[in-house]
């Protein structure tokens, strides 16, 4: 809840993107953009802000339209905009807050009533972040849960398909992890899964990737914009991960201590393709992992 926010600011006059950055920095990291599509890109190519101040009168793509992108993709969405626009009549007001914004300040405006709005709306867009966060998180590890899985994997599917960039997936599961549980007990059995949970959180290195709790001992890796050979790394890194943690396990078929096998596959979303596919291809290569003597990556 006390994170600074980010904040992206979205005008064609130099003069009001200084104004507002000076007006902003001390509390908030701020992004720039100077027209609507340039606005766009910055959010496609970057942690996603919390806040977006919008202009509405810019060249080529009006702030209308911008709008009216964000609210129609379930990534962006959610996200607060407050439009600041020299239309002041109250059909411009009514349009914008239409479309979906939260507020609409007047040009020329009075930078002490922005703060205070900018602050009040931050406030509710972090409480409303901590209730969804706790909605999608496992009770048991405090990692994702099955739920923000779906959900990111749909959102992150169909940003790969119009960036046409490569997706990655991959499905774990705990070796023999039922003979733990009959002759360990569901209380280690639980410390197991929250051990592995923190040891696949320690392996990853970028804010754009997930680990989630698919179900029981299964778990879930989505990569964005990475290949092939950037998913079996991540696997083997993962893996490798688990192994070392040398969690005793001497009911194993494997080895004397708790590993995991692992299904990986890439696509390059299209509209010929569904991500249940994807789940369904990587939930194959986890069988013949499995198959193949467990503690390895079948990709």
């Amino acid at each position: 809840m006390n994170k600074r926010g980010t904040i992206l600011i979205v005008d064609d006059e130099r003069f009001n993107i200084t104004v507002l950055k000076d007006l902003l920095d001390p509390e908030y990291d701020t992004m720039v953009a100077k027209n609507g599509k340039q606005a766009l890109s910055r959010i496609a190519s970057a942690d996603l802000p919390d806040l977006i101040l919008l202009d509405i009168m810019m060249p080529e793509m009006n702030g209308y339209e911008v709008c009216e992108h964000l609210k129609s993709d379930p990534l962006t969405a959610n996200i607060p905009v407050i439009f600041i626009s020299a239309l002041s009549q109250v059909g411009d007001e009514s349009k914008g807050l239409s479309l979906g914004a939260i507020d609409y300040i007047s040009k020329p405006f009075t930078p002490e009533l922005v703060l205070l709005r900018v602050k009040n709306h931050m406030k509710f867009k972090q409480m409303s972040d901590r209730f969804r966060d706790m909605a999608t998180l496992d009770g048991l590890t405090g990692i994702a849960n099955r739920r923000r899985f779906d959900l990111f994997l749909e959102q992150e599917w169909g940003r790969s398909m119009r960036a046409q960039s490569p997706l990655s997936l991959i499905l774990m599961d705990i070796d023999y992890f039922k003979p733990f549980n009959d002759n360990y007990g569901h209380a280690l059995g639980d410390e197991c899964l929250q051990e592995v949970a923190k040891a696949f959180t320690s392996a990853m290195t970028r804010k754009t990737d997930l680990i989630a709790r698919y179900g029981g001992e299964e778990f879930v890796s989505v990569l964005p914009e990475t290949a092939t050979e950037g998913a079996v790394l991540f696997g083997e890194k993962l893996r490798r991960a688990v192994s070392d943690l040398k969690f005793p396990h001497a009911h194993s078929g494997v080895v004397d201590h708790v590993t995991i096998s692992l299904g990986a596959t890439t696509m390059v979303p299209s509209k010929e393709l569904k991500c249940e596919e994807m789940i369904l291809l990587a939930d194959k290569k986890l069988y013949q992992a499995k198959e193949q003597g467990r503690n390895r990556l079948v990709y």
